[in-house]
């Protein structure tokens, strides 16, 4: 088994193995469209619950303290979801401070802080860091 993504990406460096607070902090809803009933790769339907006619969640998401239940592991230690290629997209669409976006996710943050982690660093260097717009250069 590879320990490479898709991506090119070693997994070792994925801050999301040794995390998985979002998982454990946020409910994960989507439309019911995102399931293994509608499409083939999609979401398994046994792991969802529907919150609305259009919408399904996550089994363990609806409340505090939430968990997925496709989440395995511990928080903050090692973690992993069990159905990773069928995830649906808040999950897919959701990045961690600094990794695949270079940019800090305040979203991220809250979730780590809510299991006691810290927030993630910018571990990029400074000289391939992109500063940000100059007010000159922002968005009028």
């Amino acid at each position: 088994m590879s320990d490479t993504t898709a991506e090119g990406v070693r997994d070792s460096e994925n801050p999301c193995l040794s995390c998985g607070a979002c998982c454990a902090h946020f409910r994960v809803s989507f439309h019911w469209m995102e399931c293994a009933s509608a499409k083939p790769d999609g979401v398994p339907d046994e792991l969802t619950t529907a919150i609305g006619p259009h919408r399904v969640a996550m089994l363990g998401t609806l409340a505090k303290p939430a968990r997925c239940i496709a989440l395995e592991g511990e928080v903050g230690k090692t973690t992993r979801c069990t159905i990773h290629a069928q995830r649906s997209s808040p999950c897919r669409d959701f990045p961690a401070s600094w990794w695949e976006t270079g940019e800090h996710v305040p979203e991220c943050d809250a979730a780590r802080a809510g299991h006691n982690l810290p927030p993630l660093r910018n571990t990029t260097p400074l000289s391939e860091q992109i500063p940000p717009p100059t007010a000159s250069e922002a968005p009028s």
